[in-house]
């Protein structure tokens, strides 16, 4: 107990101190100091006591704050590091619980997965015969297992039929794979293609730069789509070296309650990247440092948006351990771009210049309607 009241009570000041709301979203903060700590000196389990400070962040109803147990933190710092060591197929995946079944990310180059014949947009319907998604629509825990063990995946590329696949699991250690691929647009321009995952792993900025040289190897590309509707945001680390292929010079302000900082970017471009015509692809999955790169991109008039308005949870989260392992990301700070400083993405999202609705995991990306969209863009905008 004295360790889950210290934590407690280091969570509650790092909030009532630093948190970016000092309204704390209507709650009465000190309230609910005295009925979590009647609980904690009530009795807790670990597992109930971190259940109740995650209970606790979520009542702060700012949709991006967020508590992690010891397990769950030390899983952040792989992420982060680019050091991901599990044992499963090499896959990220999604939940789609509007059509029971989850959507299959990125597929990591050289694992179980890549050499079954996955694919990013595949879905999964079920593991042995085990629907993928729970009652609630949630992911359940049956993709990973014991090391040497094989899975029946039933598996549905967009517009075929659903097969079956046995796959074996086996360690993986990697960090996040960033696609490409050329496309042609109608007209024959040579158009470059990135999926761009995450902001949350440090490896990206090397595979994002990799897959510009890769590109543009053979000669200047005629337009770049970047798919940013998968990318749930991470570190201004990752942030600021992936803007720089595009753009220069101060593109905003973070504030908090008592300070503001600029986000200053400096130039770094890959073959001629920060003048190639620019289309970043948006929706409802595009979060936080996510939503950021894209509307930093528009709001200095570097890049064409396409697909669906984001939901707005930009608050820059600040990290906070604690000395039993835990972890708290507490949103800090806000934002506000350069050239529209009045713009306020917390309320509205980024809204993209053509709207393009898409379900994400129902299309290839050759069929892909906002993909479609963009090699019209290009077309046009010659």
């Amino acid at each position: 107990m004295p360790l889950q009241l210290s934590v407690f009570n280091e969570l509650w000041s790092i909030i009532q101190t630093d948190y970016l709301y000092p309204d704390f979203n209507g709650l009465d903060w000190n309230a609910i100091y005295d009925e979590y700590q009647a609980r904690i000196e009530a009795g807790l389990s670990n597992e109930e006591f971190y259940f109740a400070m995650d209970e606790l962040i979520v009542r702060l109803g700012d949709d991006h704050s967020v508590f992690l147990d010891p397990a769950q933190a030390a899983e952040d710092d792989a992420e982060y590091a680019g050091n991901l060591d599990y044992v499963g197929i090499g896959v990220l995946i999604a939940a789609v619980p509007e059509r029971q079944r989850a959507v299959l990310i990125l597929i990591f180059p050289g694992s179980p997965a890549e050499e079954a014949g996955l694919q990013s947009r595949d879905s999964v319907l079920a593991v042995d015969g085990e629907p993928i998604l729970d009652e609630e629509g949630y992911l359940r825990d049956i993709v990973r297992g014991p090391e040497g063990t094989t899975i029946r995946v039933t598996v549905q590329t967009p517009g075929e039929e659903p097969r079956d696949v046995d796959i074996t699991r086996r360690r993986i250690t990697s960090g996040y794979p960033v696609p490409y691929q050329v496309l042609t647009s109608p007209r024959g321009q040579r158009i470059g293609f990135i999926l761009l995952p995450s902001f949350g792993d440090l490896t990206i900025n090397d595979r994002f730069a990799e897959a510009l040289q890769a590109l543009t190897a053979h000669g200047p590309l005629d337009g770049l789509i970047i798919d940013n509707r998968q990318n749930g945001g991470g570190a201004d680390t990752v942030l600021r070296p992936t803007l720089s292929r595009f753009v220069f010079g101060e593109v905003g302000t973070f504030f908090s309650r008592n300070e503001e900082r600029s986000l200053v970017v400096r130039l770094d471009e890959i073959n001629g990247s920060a003048s190639v015509p620019l289309v970043v692809l948006i929706g409802p999955d595009t979060v936080s440092y996510g939503e950021v790169f894209a509307g930093v991109l528009q709001d200095q008039g570097r890049a064409y948006l396409i697909g669906e308005p984001t939901y707005g949870n930009v608050e820059t989260l600040w990290g906070y351990d604690f000395d039993d392992g835990s972890r708290a990301w507490i949103a800090h700070e806000a934002f506000r771009p350069a050239v529209n400083p009045d713009a306020d993405w917390e309320l509205t999202g980024i809204i993209p210049d053509l709207e393009v609705a898409v379900a994400w995991d129902m299309f290839t990306v050759e069929t892909d309607p906002a993909v479609l969209a963009a090699l019209d863009y290009f077309d046009g905008a010659k």
